[in-house]
């Protein structure tokens, strides 16, 4: 028994599903590796056990289903990417990896245009659909369409590079694997019957309006209803035409958090130049800006706001490191980007956490006030410390620097003082800015901090 060579691999990395004119080419999901499932049972829901029961009644030998299932339960199947017709995982096998696949027979266009005949006769089915369930009597419902979505026996055939022509521990695993997966989503037996979440919504969407505005809808004999392309609907035209199609639900409420990103650690060698981790990063990114800016929009008052500043990648650089806390070598890549040198960087970040874009810029450019901005500086300047007070400074420009050495205030456009202190010969920010230079200056705290 040989296990995943480097062609494996490659196979496996550039393998893209080819649709026959009935689906979207390059229709894939991959779900990353799930951890060990110490404890507890593969399948929870009955579509899952149906699953599981298809495998142990075709495999012949009930020894290699243990032994599979004991490699599930140890989590040693890799990354399962799901396609029409193919499921494909790595499994490890003590020193050796295998790819294993196992097959599952597509649903015809005829045969899909039977089940989403019927869905849309029951608000019940599609409903249940969207809730990721799949109910015993849409299942019944298909069947009586003649279509059957769950398998039986026979119905899953293996292929794996232990060329076992059985069911071997690697394609056992990989089928208790996916039964977790479908207890998650059903969809995602769709995807392997043919059809995507995607395109099964788009599809059904698309008989519903055509039912209420008395259109065609396809079915046994009746005019066929074109496919949704890729690209979708703009959602300014469909809520323009919100009158005429079916009524829209209510947008779901704001998320109490971002939502977690998506696992690239995958079995599989990235290709040239993809660093994973990064990806991980900027998708943790992306995500907890987008929470953000729905909060924001979701916040009263937001329509009297003045549209935030676009960031230059230099001011970039310095929010996702400021805001992500990245890996040392991951904030490097990130300095050397924005053409800082490390000590630069550094306190670019600690300018961003004390008051983003406004005291980066204070920290990073020069500013010199005009007659009237300086003579208002001057007399807040006169005004914060009581007669004697007052520490020694030397202005100069819009900043105000210790005659003593060691800490500094600098004037923003904004009419604040941001504190800094000296550190290795560089002025690095203290604190947060405050309109009170005193209040300023009391609030920093060391260079180190």
């Amino acid at each position: 028994m040989s296990g995943t060579h480097e062609s494996d691999r490659d196979e496996y990395e550039h393998d893209v599903y080819a649709g026959d004119g009935e689906d979207f080419p390059g229709q894939e999901r991959t779900f990353a590796a799930l951890p060990p499932a110490q404890g507890r049972g593969f399948a929870t829901t009955w579509w899952g056990r149906t699953w599981l029961k298809a495998l142990e009644d075709t495999a012949l030998d009930g020894q290699q289903l243990k032994k599979g299932r004991k490699f599930a339960r140890e989590g040693r199947v890799g990354a399962v990417s799901v396609r029409p017709g193919r499921i494909t995982a790595l499994v490890h096998d003590g020193d050796s990896t295998y790819r294993s696949d196992v097959l599952l027979q597509e649903l015809g266009g005829a045969d899909w245009e039977q089940f989403l005949g019927m869905a849309v006769e029951r608000a019940g089915h599609i409903a249940a659909l969207l809730d990721r369930e799949m109910p015993p009597h849409l299942v019944e419902d298909a069947a009586a369409a003649g279509v059957e979505l769950l398998p039986g026996i026979g119905d899953l055939d293996p292929e794996c590079t232990c060329e076992a022509w059985d069911h071997c521990p690697h394609s056992a695993a990989l089928c208790y694997q996916v039964a977790r997966l479908l207890d998650q989503d059903p969809f995602v037996l769709l995807l392997m019957r043919g059809r995507g979440e995607r395109r099964v919504l788009d599809e059904l969407q698309i008989r519903i309006a055509a039912r209420a505005e008395g259109g065609p809808v396809a079915a046994d004999g009746g005019s066929p209803v074109p496919v949704p392309d890729e690209e979708g609907v703009p959602a300014d035209e469909a809520f323009a035409a919100r009158d005429i199609l079916p009524p829209l639900p209510a947008p779901p409420p704001l998320p109490d958090a971002p939502g977690p990103a998506p696992s690239l650690d995958t079995d599989t060698d990235p290709r040239a130049g993809i660093d994973p981790a990064a990806l991980e990063l900027l998708a943790a990114d992306s995500a907890a800006r987008a929470h953000r800016t729905l909060a924001e929009a979701l916040a009263p008052g937001h329509q009297r706001q003045l549209p935030p500043t676009a960031l230059t990648p230099r001011q970039d650089a310095v929010r996702i490191a400021a805001e992500t806390r990245p890996e040392p070598w991951i904030a490097k890549r990130l300095a050397a980007g924005s053409q800082r040198c490390t000590a630069e960087f550094d306190a670019a970040v600690r300018a961003w956490r004390y008051g983003g874009v406004a005291a980066l810029t204070v920290l990073e450019e020069e500013w010199a006030p005009d007659p009237e901005a300086l003579a208002r500086a001057r007399a807040r300047m006169a005004a914060a410390w009581e007669e004697g007070e007052r520490p020694r400074l030397r202005e100069a420009g819009n900043r105000w620097t210790s005659v003593d050495g060691g800490v500094q205030l600098r004037y923003g456009p904004d009419g604040r003082w941001w504190p800094f202190r000296e550190k290795d010969g560089r002025w690095v920010p203290a604190g947060p800015a405050d309109e009170d230079p005193a209040a300023a200056l009391g609030g920093s705290g060391p260079a180190d901090g």
